[in-house]
Formats: structure tokens, C-alpha cells, sequence
């Protein structure tokens, strides 16, 4: 039997609508990031959601949202460290032009398709790496279960670019993850399945949230 992923990304940050690349930041949500996450919430009690387990990016952005919708279902998020965005080193807290302007040899490189190690932090192969051996994992603990996983747009896009088999230099090819996005994944003997990836509609009439994309289609500031 399958073993379920709602891999749930978190609410709006300041640093998101100012175009900042957070990484391991610990920035909190934004007063409409909680409001996206209420949102998600209502909708999860009102369609009756059911997780064995929820599991959480220690990061304040990731952990509140989790701890909103866990609250409307009774249920107490676990955070778990390997769940963080990718570590974006002294790039983080920048914009695009600020880091193509102090880093310009390492931005040309990136921008040129090598998946460097940003600011000396991870590369996206080393986030992958990380992600599908934490998920991996859970999986083996948690057959046939229906898990919540509430994390970071670069998380669920290493996770997607792993199962699709989408290399760095592809990555313009993965779809768009916003703000409090429901991806539901199924993994079990006969591999991956994705079931849906960006489903928003519980923000329906809410303002959009401001997410900067870089030029390489990657978003760094989740």
C-alpha cells in the first residue's frame, strides 16, 4: 500500500514579497502568510483531512503554518531539521541584483547552469540529496500512511525534479510552488506518483503574494 505526502509549502514572509533569498533564515510570516494559512486550515476541517502524522521545517515560516491547520485538526507538528529550504550561505537575506553584483563570478556561473554551492552554502544536488533521503525515510517508518509535510517551495521542487528526473539544467521545466500550495505525491513497490502539484484553491480572492523568481526559473527567496 502507498504511503501518501501532502507536501504543504509554507506562508507568506516580508522577505518574500521583498524579493529576499531567505534560505536557512528564520524569518516568520508575514500577517497574510498567516492569513493563507488560515485559510488552509478552514479548508482542511471543512474537507475532513486526515494525516497520521504531520512533519515540519523547524523554520518559524514552516512551523507556524503547520502548527495553524495542525491546530484545526487536533494534531501536534513534528519538526524535523532536514526539512529546511536549501542553505543559501552569505546570499541569504539578499535580492537577485544584490547578489549578481557582490558574488558576479559565482551568479554568472550559476546563470550559466553549473549548480554551485550558493554562498557557500548547499547546492541543489545537495538539497535533493537531503530531501529524498529524509522522505525516503519516513516513508520506510510510516507504510501505507497519509503524511502532512509542511516545508519550502525549493524542498518540494528537489523532490518533483527527483521523481520527473529533471537535471539543474532543466529546472525552468518544474512547476511553480506558492505560498501555503498543496502537492499530493504517493510513493510505494512501484515508485513515485504525483497526484497534483499547486493546488491553491483555498486563496481564491486573497491578495496575491509577491514570489520573485530568479532568471535560471529557480525560486531562491522560499
Amino acid at each position: 500500500m502507498d504511503t501518501v505526502l501532502i507536501l504543504i509549502r509554507h506562508g507568506e514572509t516580508e522577505w518574500n514579497r521583498d524579493g529576499r533569498w531567505q534560505g536557512h533564515a528564520d524569518v516568520p510570516l508575514s500577517e497574510l502568510g498567516r492569513e493563507q494559512a488560515r485559510r488552509l486550515a478552514a479548508r482542511a476541517r471543512a474537507e475532513g483531512w486526515r494525516f497520521d502524522h504531520i512533519y515540519t521545517s523547524d523554520l518559524s515560516r514552516a512551523l507556524e503554518t503547520a502548527q495553524i491547520v495542525g491546530a484545526a485538526l487536533g494534531m501536534a507538528p513534528a519538526p524535523l531539521l532536514e526539512l529546511r529550504e536549501i542553505n543559501l550561505g552569505t546570499w541569504s537575506g539578499l535580492n537577485r541584483d544584490e547578489i549578481a553584483a557582490r558574488y558576479a563570478e559565482d551568479w554568472a556561473l550559476m546563470q550559466a547552469g553549473q549548480d554551485i554551492r550558493r554562498g557557500g552554502g548547499e547546492s541543489f544536488a545537495d538539497l535533493q540529496q537531503r530531501v529524498v533521503r529524509v522522505l525516503e525515510q519516513l516513508i520506510r517508518e510510516h507504510p501505507g500512511q497519509r503524511l502532512g509535510i509542511f516545508t519550502h517551495g525549493g524542498v518540494i521542487r528537489a523532490l518533483l525534479a527527483h521523481i520527473q528526473r529533471i537535471g539543474w539544467e532543466q529546472i525552468k521545466l518544474l512547476h511553480r510552488i506558492e505560498n501555503t500550495s498543496i502537492t499530493t505525491l504517493s510513493a510505494g513497490p512501484a515508485g513515485w506518483r504525483i497526484k497534483q502539484i499547486n493546488d491553491i484553491a483555498h486563496l481564491e480572492g486573497l491578495e496575491p503574494a509577491v514570489d520573485v523568481m530568479a532568471p535560471s526559473g529557480e525560486a531562491h527567496n522560499t
